[in-house]
């Protein structure tokens, strides 16, 4: 380029060769607020460069207290505790799947055009989705007392208004040229729902879902703190008593079991998933 066309493309776009004085001063002041901001919280937090070296050999002497890792001579209340959790992440989730469905088309735009019914339940999602599994185990815990129940109740009232505003999305996005198709020869409403819009979104349901389940495995080992019932109830007990020995065999017993159902719902995930491809490709 010639710099005379320099100077005209300059005066045409001058944001494209320096940057405006004002927009500089405003990601200063920018930046300026935030680290204010993070000073403020440390000095709010008491966080201190002493506190946290002393909170670090701390954690090396628990640490170190925790190898080698022993299931002590409660190995059968283990075994039971954290069966009951994966039971509780199962169902809870299950159940919170099984309302989400029709939630979820409840909830989607192009099932239901009516703006304000729109409106009005992606908001009662959000609000739904706005209390923590942890308050809900609470809740139930006064409600129904202690025991798996509660956590089971805590997992599928906070999970449900999740899982409703994933699928409405996934529906939203569906192919909308088989529902078209459908409506062109004069099918129902239902029949659309059904051949149009639930075999495209249901592969994004199931492995929402089946994420869900290891999700809340972990989930679940924290609600037997609050007496929610599952593993949590024996990690509490043993970090009471200083047993960090067992607390160690737990939290790897844990880790395992996470693991595994991430790889048994990966391949049920695939399975599934395949087999209705390949019967869509014939």
């Amino acid at each position: 380029m010639t710099p005379e066309q320099v100077a005209l493309a300059r005066a045409r776009v001058p944001a494209a060769f320096a940057v405006p004085w004002r927009r500089r001063a405003l990601r200063w002041g920018g930046w300026l607020l935030l680290v204010a901001w993070i000073a403020a919280c440390c000095v709010w937090f008491d966080i201190t460069p002493a506190r946290i070296a002393g909170g670090l050999g701390n954690l090396g002497v628990i640490v170190g207290l925790m190898f080698p890792p022993s299931p002590g001579e409660h190995w059968d209340e283990i075994a039971a505790s954290l069966s009951q959790t994966v039971a509780m992440a199962f169902l809870g989730t299950f159940v919170a799947a099984l309302l989400a469905v029709p939630l979820g088309f409840l909830g989607a735009g192009n099932v239901v055009t009516n703006a304000l019914f729109h409106f009005s339940l992606r908001r009662l999602f959000d609000g739904f989705r706005g209390v923590d599994q942890l308050i809900w185990a609470l809740v139930f815990v006064r409600a129904v007392g202690l025991g798996p129940l509660a956590g089971v109740l805590a997992i599928a009232v906070a999970d449900i208004a999740v899982l409703a505003k994933l699928y409405a999305e996934a529906i939203e996005n569906a192919e909308r040229r088989q529902v078209e198709g459908l409506r062109a020869v004069g099918a129902t409403p239902s029949l659309v729902v059904r051949f149009g819009l639930l075999p495209q979104v249901f592969p994004v349901m199931l492995a929402q879902a089946l994420y869900f389940v290891e999700s809340n495995t972990r989930s679940a080992s924290v609600l037997g703190i609050v007496g929610a019932g599952g593993i949590g109830l024996s990690i509490a007990e043993r970090i009471r008593i200083r047993a960090w020995d067992e607390v160690a065999f737990i939290i790897i017993l844990l880790l395992l079991t996470v693991a595994a159902i991430d790889l048994l719902s990966a391949r049920v995930r695939s399975r599934l998933i395949g087999r209705r491809e390949g019967a869509a490709g014939h």
